[in-house]
């Protein structure tokens, strides 16, 4: 057996998972893995500018195609406390990244020696597991073991932590009898599915509400053959947005607070049973519960048995990957289908349809400055229907889930539950890294976009290119003159009476100068017949330059936007009638 070190071993075990993308930093006492990596010459690497930042790539890397578990690397100390937040990101939306942190020698741990902070502890609430190998020994099996967790059940992030001594010492290890450990998932039985058949059937206003689990198990076509075999409306949530196209006539539409549509909101409320897939029924698509669950019956199907009843008790509870019970659905259902015992629920699908052409919120506003919702009007008609978005918290995200249309999983890439500022940028990049021919797109609000700002120029230093939509309503400029405010006697009227300059400087910062001193290319835009060809100027400096993109459009400072806080009590603004609404953007369902 071959005698190599422990370091080593690990390399060989990410090339024999397919783990071989990495993101980070190296540092003194993660250096060994870096020499193991480039001995071994398999794993790929990109240098991140902060280590946080490795962590969301990461995450970006993970989220865009099936299959991928993205890897980032820091030392010991704060590389990994500044991972925490990439980690809380991806064991909130159920995503497996794996991160390797460095540490002091063995001897060292409870020395208080330079940068030796128990990061295994630390990152335990946040990770499906998290380790400090004390063994050489052990690295093989935690490695395997870590490929196993985040694989199994509900997915989720690992992180290893290896002491200097460890990653050097030699060990004995064969890779050419390794083999990955079985991954296991629950499967709904047979059973399960005619329980949750028949509860469907006895229904007049069926929908499914489609989670992010399906994109996780990678069964989206399934779930559009159920909706289609069953003939039942479909509510995607927001991390599951993208399960069925936009465009499809059983997709009824987002319901939620913020993050939803019109007519999502009202099929929700005409409904009467509810059959959940993969979904965690988030505050942001609820609202308040007993609104949302009164006068339905609800069957929950999700891969995590602690899952089941955590935020209300369904009527009934299968535990199962999504993936399982959709194909245990469709067989049932084809069954019935065949016997002639499945009802149709045609009325039902024609009135949700209706609500769909019709209740729209208004997006041709021509005022200067410009208006978010005109924004994302220009988007969709720029980017057409193989663009991937990718998206944080903030008014982005709000008005992209309210105006942009999505027609393919994984081409809404998004941070559903921790929204971490600066998210976007380092995210983004990972997704170009695991799709480098795509079409992708970023939205940012100005506050956002501050953070993390500095991988801007891993993009232009790994040709990473992608346009990033920077909607700028002077949300740091109005916190700038805030504290000026302060200062002054808490003069803060005074000084939100006095933003209204168009000039840069009252919006915090020259975005355009900072990308572009990143080595990126930027665009300003201040008026919203401009927005159509900075887009496409973007594009042509995209494909030209292979680097990032930024295209910044001045909005205005208040913006009313559509939100509530229960689904039945959304506040519309600049809302049209029925009848007025087909002239903007309606949906075509032929």
């Amino acid at each position: 057996m071959a005698r190599m070190r422990a370091v080593d071993a690990a390399v060989l075990i990410l090339e024999r998972e397919g783990a071989t993308q990495t993101f980070g930093l190296p540092g003194a006492a993660i250096n060994p893995f870096y020499s193991a990596m480039r001995d071994h010459g398999g794993i790929r690497h990109v240098l991140a500018r902060h280590v946080e930042g490795a962590s969301h790539m990461a995450e970006g890397y993970t989220r865009a195609r099936a299959g991928n578990i993205g890897v980032c690397i820091g030392t010991s100390g704060p590389a990994g406390t500044d991972m925490i937040t990439g980690l809380y990101s991806a064991w909130a939306d159920s995503i497996p990244i794996l991160c390797i942190t460095g540490q002091a020698p063995v001897a060292k741990l409870h020395k208080e020696d330079f940068q030796a902070v128990d990061i295994a502890s630390i990152a335990k609430t946040v990770t499906k597991a998290a380790t400090t190998v004390l063994e050489a020994a052990q690295v093989p099996g935690t490695f395997q073991q870590a490929f196993h967790l985040m694989r199994s059940g509900r997915p989720g992030p690992v992180l290893i932590d290896l002491p200097l001594d460890v990653q050097l010492a030699e060990i004995e290890f064969d890779i050419d009898t390794y083999e990955p450990l079985p991954v296991y998932k629950p499967k709904a039985t047979r059973a399960q599915a005619e329980k949750v058949l028949d509860m469907l059937t006895a229904a007049e206003r069926p929908v499914i509400v489609a989670g992010g689990g399906i994109i996780n198990a990678d069964a989206s076509a399934e779930l559009v053959e159920l909706a289609e075999l069953l003939g039942v409306p479909v509510i995607p949530t927001l991390m599951g947005w993208g399960t069925i196209p936009d465009d499809h006539r059983l997709m009824a539409g987002m319901a939620g607070l913020q993050t939803a549509h019109r007519y999502g909101n009202a099929t929700m409320l005409a409904s009467d049973f509810v059959l959940g897939i993969g979904n965690r029924w988030a505050n942001r698509h609820t609202g308040g519960i007993e609104t949302y669950t009164r006068g339905r019956t609800f069957v929950h199907v999700d891969i995590e048995p602690t899952q089941i009843g955590r935020v209300f008790p369904p009527d009934y509870g299968v535990v199962s990957d999504a993936k399982a019970a959709l194909e245990q659905l469709l067989e049932a259902a084809r069954d019935r289908r065949a016997a002639g015992t499945l009802p149709s629920w045609e009325d039902w699908v024609g009135a949700c349809g209706d609500r769909k052409r019709t209740m729209h919120r208004r997006t041709d506003f021509d005022n200067v400055p410009v208006k978010p919702q005109r924004v994302y009007q220009e988007m969709n008609a720029a980017f057409g229907r193989d663009v991937r978005y990718v998206s944080t918290i903030g008014l982005s995200q709000i008005a992209g889930g309210q105006f942009l249309r999505v027609y393919n999983p994984r081409h809404w890439i998004n941070c559903g539950q921790a929204g971490p500022l600066g998210w976007t940028v380092p995210a983004t990049l990972g997704v170009c890294v695991a799709e480098p021919d795509a079409t992708v797109v970023a939205l940012s609000g100005d506050y956002d976009f501050q953070f993390m700002i500095e991988e801007l120029a891993v993009g232009a230093q790994f040709n990473l290119p992608y346009i990033h939509v920077l909607v700028n309503n002077s949300y740091l400029g109005l916190i700038r003159q805030a504290q000026r405010a302060f200062d002054m006697d808490y003069q803060v009227e005074l000084a939100f009476a006095n933003i209204n300059s168009p000039e840069v400087g009252e919006y915090g910062v020259d975005h355009v100068k900072v990308a572009e001193g990143l080595g990126c290319k930027a665009i300003r835009v201040r008026e919203p017949g401009a927005i159509g060809d900075a887009f496409e100027e973007a594009a042509k400096l995209m494909a030209e330059h292979r680097v990032p993109v930024v295209v910044e459009i001045i909005l205005e400072r208040i913006t009313n936007i559509a939100m509530g806080l229960e689904i039945d009590g959304i506040v519309e603004f600049e809302d049209l009638s029925d009848a007025e609404v087909g002239a903007h953007q309606p949906i075509d369902l032929d």
